[in-house]
């Protein structure tokens, strides 16, 4: 996260300006998870049989929940722990990953977000904001609370448990993951930042950031929008359930908006908040996935020849097997059972 401090100004103008530098590259290097896991070099583990102990070829795919992750307890909670710390690490230190295929997302939200703040007041007076409007919006976005969305998760997976259904068991597992990363980063932010919110008292303009708000960014759009890409990612190729991004972008839109009519966050909180949840859910479902379960991302099968000069005979083989890499297979080395 890059962040700065600049002098406070009395022009009202200048201050936002300089607000918006160092908020424009904070938010920037959350957009940088938009990476796909296969940029995220190789992890070197212990693996039993292998040389010295090391496997070299192990690599993100090991951070996926498989259903001996999900099935147990005590697995399911290690994973998650491991996992959540390396998606902390992946988040935090995106600046230093970004390269051609994502600087665009950047520039894109960076820059709107970087515009809205600097017209985020304007904007803010477009609308009446009466009583009945902004009990309307309190009560619609209550559908983005933590307390809303972590039940909302638990019960899918207890539905995969009960029904042994992989699908719903890995959303819940996905979608509580993300939620978590989603949450240390929006309080972090919050906190780095204290933007003072539109219904805040008595607020002159140099106080209202850094001042312990917690307006910037909205966490009820990030949160929604973090499950809504989760969903959203896991059934877009689902037969008969291609409707489920529909309504889960709808509710995280439907939120993000009642947030601004209740008079609780700037757009640009709001779009900012939007993008690092969406971005964030699409880095924890990419990195996590079972490919299995997706038939649409399925391994591709490794062709292994199969040469045995003892007895003057050879063959072919197709592979589905694990991560090592292939290599010939004699009858001293035969094809070992689910893997290569």
């Amino acid at each position: 996260m890059i962040c700065g401090v600049f002098l406070v100004v009395e022009d009202r103008g200048i201050l936002r300006v300089r607000i918006a530098i160092p908020i424009f590259c904070c938010v920037m290097s959350s957009f940088a998870v938009a990476q796909t896991p296969t940029d995220t070099p190789p992890v070197k583990v212990s693996a039993p049989g292998s040389a010295n102990g090391i496997n070299p070829l192990e690599d993100s795919r090991d951070r996926i929940f498989y259903p001996g992750d999900t099935e147990r307890a005590g697995p399911l909670v290690h994973k998650i722990w491991g996992n959540f710390l390396l998606d902390q690490k992946q988040i935090w230190t995106s600046p230093l990953h970004m390269n051609r295929s994502n600087a665009k997302w950047w520039l894109i939200f960076g820059g709107a977000t970087g515009a809205l703040i600097a017209s985020d007041h304007y904007l803010e007076n477009r609308i009446e904001h009466s009583s009945l409007q902004r009990d309307f919006g309190n009560n619609v976005s209550q559908a983005g609370e933590v307390y809303t969305l972590v039940p909302a998760v638990a019960a899918l997976y207890a539905y995969g448990v009960i029904a042994d259904d992989a699908k719903p068991r890995e959303v819940g597992v996905l979608g509580g993951q993300a939620l978590l990363d989603s949450l240390v980063v929006m309080e972090a932010l919050k906190l780095a930042f204290g933007r003072q919110r539109p219904n805040a008292t008595n607020v002159q303009d140099r106080s209202e950031w850094f001042d312990g708000g917690q307006s910037f960014p909205s966490g009820h759009a990030m949160m929604s929008w973090t499950l809504a890409s989760v969903l959203a990612h896991e059934y877009q190729h689902t037969p008969g359930a291609k409707w489920v991004p529909w309504v889960a972008y709808g509710i995280a839109g439907t939120v993000s908006v009642a947030r601004w009519a209740a008079m609780q966050h700037y757009p640009s909180d709001i779009v900012a908040g939007a993008a690092m949840g969406w971005f964030i859910g699409r880095y924890v479902y990419q990195t996590h996935e079972d490919h299995m379960i997706h038939r649409h991302q399925a391994l591709l099968p490794k062709f292994v020849p199969a040469v045995s000069p003892e007895s003057r005979t050879y063959g072919a083989a197709l592979n589905w097997g694990g991560g090592g890499a292939p290599h010939g297979l004699t009858l001293a080395h035969p094809i070992p059972v689910g893997g290569n």
